[in-house]
């Protein structure tokens, strides 16, 4: 596994200002979405406060290789049971109840930055609350990790441990990774993984850590015959995702991807 680039201070400089601008546009996207509300009409939304930002929608035409076509959103909007990458459309309306992972890219004088998050929509059920609290808090375990001399396995590890001591399952199937030059760089980072394994972190390394957790089973299925993106969990359980954009730095990890 590939170690990945480093970033100088300067870079992980504008990659903080980036993220403070991709924090605020979650942020107003997060106060817009409520029952009623489609998820394209959040996808216009996120569109306009990037264009009102000055910042570049990098998924919006992104072509990942595992894809048949270009992504046509400027963000993914994981309702429920999606575990990763929904497609917003038109005649997908929120409902009260509901739990609504809105995960974005964007370009700031060219870098990306990486975030998301999951929220209720209304009023959930104390259960769909737990998963969301639980997999927030292991993001921030996760990070805790990602200082220098230390492994991506160590990354893994607090995720992973922290999750099924809740009772929940984390997903194996999708992972963190480096961000930066490109909205997908080495290394990969598993949220799961045994201690001092994998790749060394380094000052200036710049990872998106992003625990995924289910409710149920682990397991997940791919949409190839659908929209060619969104993720479900394979039992119908909820899932919820948190992502950060965070800087190596000597001092250890630091946030990105939040308002100044």
């Amino acid at each position: 596994m590939s170690s990945g680039t480093k970033k100088t201070e300067a870079e992980i400089a504008i990659l903080k200002e980036g993220g403070a601008i991709l924090a605020k546009i979650l942020k107003q996207l997060v106060a817009y979405a409520g029952p009623g509300i489609s998820t394209e009409d959040i996808d216009d939304r996120a569109i306009q406060l990037a264009e009102e930002y000055g910042v570049e929608p990098v998924l919006l035409g992104y072509h990942p290789n595992f894809a048949d076509q270009p992504y046509p959103a400027a963000l993914c909007t994981s309702i429920n049971n999606v575990v990763q990458h929904g497609v917003p459309r038109s005649d997908e309306v929120l409902r009260d109840g509901d739990i609504l992972n809105l995960d974005m890219t964007i370009g700031h004088k060219g870098l990306i930055v990486d975030s998301g998050l999951t929220v209720p929509v209304g009023t959930i059920d104390a259960e769909s609350q737990r998963l969301i609290d639980v997999t927030r808090e292991a993001r921030a375990l996760g990070i805790k990790e990602a200082r220098p001399g230390n492994y991506t396995g160590d990354i893994g590890h607090a995720i992973e441990t922290f999750v099924h001591k809740h009772g929940f399952s984390v997903v194996e199937a999708l992972c963190g990774h480096g961000v930066g030059y490109a909205v997908h760089e080495d290394p990969m980072i598993p949220n799961v993984g045994k201690p001092g394994t994998g790749v060394k972190i380094e000052v200036g390394h710049v990872f998106a850590i992003e625990p995924i957790v289910n409710i149920g089973d682990k397991d997940v299925i791919f949409d190839d015959e659908g929209d060619g993106y969104s993720v479900y969990t394979a039992d119908g359980s909820r899932s919820a995702h948190f992502e950060h954009t965070v800087a190596v730095t000597k001092n250890g990890p630091v946030i990105l991807t939040t308002e100044k």
